[in-house]
């Protein structure tokens, strides 16, 4: 009787162990399939993409239609010229809306607020691109960079405010109850005590926002257009990586084709350059 308890145990407990095994392998596998899925596309970027990368690809403007040579020198410049300008627009508007959050928590506004950011966050970016048109391109009557601007911020602003709420939170709530018991102001508090010692994370939130706004197309046809010179005027249609690389995509020409999987091996690189700044300050994240 003895032995066959011990034998039904033993049975037992190799069940469990199977079963712990599958439901481990069962985890792990989406993560297998997924990386696989990544690194195929990085291999194919690569094997692509790099044979565009000359000095005048990096130097130089479009060509003519159908002209082989030429670069994206005003596609970089123009997405860079966009990218900050939506920072200047996002990070503030961002901080502020992030900390009215934590200040006014389980207020009117606070929930109203939270209610605008989330619904932003599901909204189609096309129609970022269809509203600054209405609002800005057909009143100006003119394609801009400051109309791109806008509309890639509406999609910047959600993420940036959700993720530096989470950082500023991450500060212990004793930092600025010592500064308001020394006299401090609340808002004095807030600004010259938590949101320094957050400070590498919310640059980490910065990344995680341009990085989320890099590749955006569907605003840009509707805001900055395209040109194939190189402007950096804040008034006029600029050209756009994204851009570039869906006007080239879908052209008859060999030599287009290839520019447009540099340009998307490029575009690859820089939001993998800004995750792992966003990995780097995510380790300091954390005040000490």
């Amino acid at each position: 009787m003895e032995y066959e308890n011990q034998f039904e145990k033993s049975a037992n407990r190799t069940r469990r162990h199977r079963k712990d095994k599958f439901f481990a392998f069962s985890l792990i596998l989406p993560g297998i399939i997924v990386l696989a899925i990544l690194v195929l596309i990085l291999i194919m970027l690569v094997a692509k993409g790099v044979k565009a990368f000359n000095p005048d690809f990096f130097l130089s403007v479009q060509k003519p239609f159908g002209v082989e040579g030429g670069g994206i020198v005003n596609g970089i410049l123009g997405s860079l010229l966009i990218m900050a300008m939506a920072s200047l627009i996002s990070i503030p508007l961002a901080l502020i809306f992030s900390v009215t959050l934590i200040e006014k928590k389980d207020t009117r506004i606070a929930r109203l607020l939270e209610l605008c950011l989330s619904s932003f966050q599901g909204v189609p970016s096309i129609v970022f691109g269809v509203i600054m048109y209405s609002w800005l391109v057909v009143p100006l009557k003119s394609y801009s960079a400051l109309s791109a601007a806008i509309a890639v911020s509406f999609i910047m602003i959600p993420t940036v405010s959700a993720t530096i709420k989470e950082v500023l939170l991450l500060v212990p709530s004793s930092y600025k109850e010592a500064a308001i018991s020394l006299g401090v102001p609340r808002w004095k508090a807030m600004t010259g005590v938590i949101v320094p010692s957050a400070m590498p994370g919310i640059k980490g939130a910065v990344g995680l926002g341009l990085a989320r706004i890099a590749g955006e197309t569907a605003p840009l046809l509707f805001t900055a257009f395209g040109n194939p010179f190189l402007s950096l005027n804040p008034s006029k249609p600029v050209s756009a990586m994204p851009l570039i690389i869906y006007d080239y995509i879908k052209s008859p020409y060999a030599d287009w084709h290839e520019k447009a999987w540099g340009t998307a091996l490029l575009l690859v690189l820089m939001v993998f350059a800004l995750t792992l700044s966003i990995s780097a300050r995510q380790k300091n994240a954390h005040p000490r």
